[in-house]
């Protein structure tokens, strides 16, 4: 089930939708394959790479649009059986997707980045990307550190997300902190309107859970 709650520290009337992530037939997936099932003893839905798949590992909620306001979700990723040396079970959601999914919006972490012995690592742990022009080694590679940070996380353990959005910046929360760990002032795509996707990354099995999105009214 969705938790729906008003966020009271947006400038507007937030109005929840509630979709359930156990009923896949409401996902649009990309190059994955989804699954409702149980981690950690919690319903939720499971995120896979398709083999020989690139790209895209997402799946659309169907019917969704959004422009501003909040999205929460809790999530658990991992790297999955056989994953490369470089997978760090990446997991987030995507937000003002276009109809193609060529296009959109992207928080996510990196959970075995959180309490790696490695201090580079670490603060590595959450990223912001837009694609398709700005994926995050253009992003590393031009502007080192001011769309990374780090956070506190454990791979495979929940981990709440809390995305809030107002025109050209959004803000990134991990783990039901009072204060953002990641801002970003300048969204690449600008103040537009689109879908919002469950999203992994390569080597990634995720899991999805309570997903509550607001928008403004």
């Amino acid at each position: 089930m969705f938790r729906t709650f008003l966020m009271t520290f947006l400038p507007a009337v937030l109005a929840g939708q509630s979709l359930s992530l156990t009923d896949i037939a409401k996902l649009e997936p990309r190059d994955v394959a989804a699954q409702a099932t149980s981690h950690k003893g919690l319903a939720c839905v499971r995120l896979t790479q398709l083999p020989g798949r690139e790209g895209n590992f997402s799946a659309n909620l169907k019917g969704v649009s959004f422009h501003n306001g909040a999205i929460d979700v809790d999530v658990a990723g991992l790297p999955a059986a056989g994953a490369g040396e470089g997978a760090r079970g990446f997991i987030g959601i995507s937000f003002r997707v276009s109809a193609d999914g060529s296009h959109y919006e992207n928080f996510y972490i990196r959970p075995t980045n959180g309490r790696a012995d490695d201090q580079l690592r670490r603060n590595h742990s959450t990223q912001y990307i837009s694609a398709p022009d700005w994926p995050w080694e253009r992003l590393r590679k031009e502007t080192p550190g001011l769309y990374e940070s780090y956070a506190d996380m454990v791979p495979g353990e929940w981990t709440h997300l809390k995305i809030v959005v107002n025109g050209t910046g959004a803000s990134l929360f991990v783990g039901n902190a009072p204060q953002p760990c990641l801002l970003v002032h300048d969204l690449k795509l600008g103040d537009t309107t689109g879908g919002v996707a469950l999203w992994i990354g390569p080597g990634t099995q995720g899991y999805f859970r309570n997903l509550a999105i607001h928008a403004e009214r």
